[in-house]
């Protein structure tokens, strides 16, 4: 008999959801005005040391509403990660802006001091942080330069919740910061994303910019575009049963990280993911391989093995300087960020979700030596 197929993730919804779900029903508040939207907004902002939350549609919405709140004059230049999501460039574009990609560590997979300081131009403006995969950005000497060069901060903790940089929560850094509540994150509302600023006036700005910037006195006079971004209760009530859990949910995801090294502690060919640095113990949100460059084949010949032997993966990110939509527009073109581009080639995930068994994880393990073999 041949053994089930292992999805990469598979969520986890056993606490509070479908109750919290039902009340929404039986109350009628599934719009984005019912009760549940406060409470995620506030339990999401308490989580990450801040004091606002602002509930948007998904991750992605997130940055670009937290981006083009900055006000950051048109043409200047905002210093990003090569190695993240399309997400981020495409804020940064959105907004009129052009975005400076910069490589990243071998080892912990995030943007480094040295690349941003080297980034750093007359026409820098903003700096987006971006933590990857598990580990945070080293974020004290970055935070230092953009202070002393008097830069906007964006902190994309979209894979962060309940991570911490030196004691600190994610989410708790720079001007504006955004999580991501898609399934396979540590909090998920199904889609769903939130901003969290530490600033009043910034906080009312982006209330409005989500919500088509209706004005309080007259409805339907504009003085502004903005989205509608708005969450719905429904979506909110799964946020607040998932921020509830989220102390468990991290438990878990680094319990899933241990045995992962316990089953590929002794394999050759592959590096592993750094565990803790001196300011964070890895939060495990995937579980990523990245092939050394003596294995036989790439990621994407490993992924296609794995999957005929009933394991599911997921690729690692694409750079941003090598995105065929960027350079079309004329950014980033005629660059190598070498360390990003190794590791988008031979890098990929291992099933990560929160549902994942012991023998889920022992199997995906095996298969991995097998092919490896």
């Amino acid at each position: 008999m041949t053994a089930p197929f292992i999805p990469v993730n598979t969520p986890l919804l056993d606490g509070n959801e479908a109750a919290y779900l039902a009340e929404c029903v039986r109350t009628g508040w599934i719009s984005s005005e019912g009760p549940f939207i406060k409470r995620f907004e506030q339990a999401m902002a308490e989580t990450a040391g801040r004091r606002h939350g602002i509930a948007v549609t998904n991750g992605s919405v997130a940055l670009d509403i937290a981006v083009h709140a900055l006000g950051i004059e048109a043409g200047s230049e905002v210093i990003i990660p090569t190695f993240t999501i399309i997400s981020c460039a495409a804020a940064v574009v959105r907004a009129g802006l052009v975005p400076v990609a910069v490589d990243c560590d071998p080892a912990t997979w995030n943007m480094t001091v040295e690349g941003v300081e080297a980034a750093i131009t007359p026409r820098t403006r903003a700096i987006m942080l971006v933590h990857i995969y598990g580990l945070p950005v080293d974020l004290d000497p970055i935070l230092a330069l953009a202070r002393k060069h008097d830069l906007k901060v964006i902190e994309d903790a979209a894979e962060m919740h309940g991570q911490t940089y030196r004691g600190a929560p994610c989410g708790s850094f720079g001007d504006v910061s955004t999580f991501s509540f898609y399934p396979n994150k540590h909090v998920t509302t199904g889609e769903g994303g939130m901003i969290l600023t530490d600033d009043d006036a910034l906080a009312e700005r982006l209330q409005g910019l989500r919500n088509l910037c209706f004005q309080p006195q007259q409805r339907f006079i504009h003085e502004e575009l903005g989205w509608n971004a708005r969450l719905t209760n429904l979506q909110a009530a799964l946020g607040v049963a998932q921020v509830e859990r989220l102390p468990r949910t991290v438990e878990i995801k680094r319990r899933i990280g241990r045995l992962y090294d316990e089953h590929l502690g002794d394999v050759g060919g592959i590096s592993r993911p750094v565990a803790r640095t001196n300011y964070a113990d890895n939060i495990y949100w995937v579980y990523g391989i990245v092939l050394n460059d003596d294995a036989p084949f790439d990621a994407k010949e490993a992924m296609k093995r794995l999957a005929a032997k009933g394991i599911g993966t997921r690729p690692f990110f694409w750079c941003m300087h090598e995105q065929p939509v960027l350079r079309r527009m004329g950014l980033m073109r005629d660059e190598s960020h070498p360390n990003a581009e190794r590791i988008a080639r031979r890098g990929f995930y291992l099933p990560s979700g929160l549902a994942l068994t012991d023998d889920e994880i022992a199997r995906s393990a095996a298969m991995l030596k097998e092919i490896l073999a």
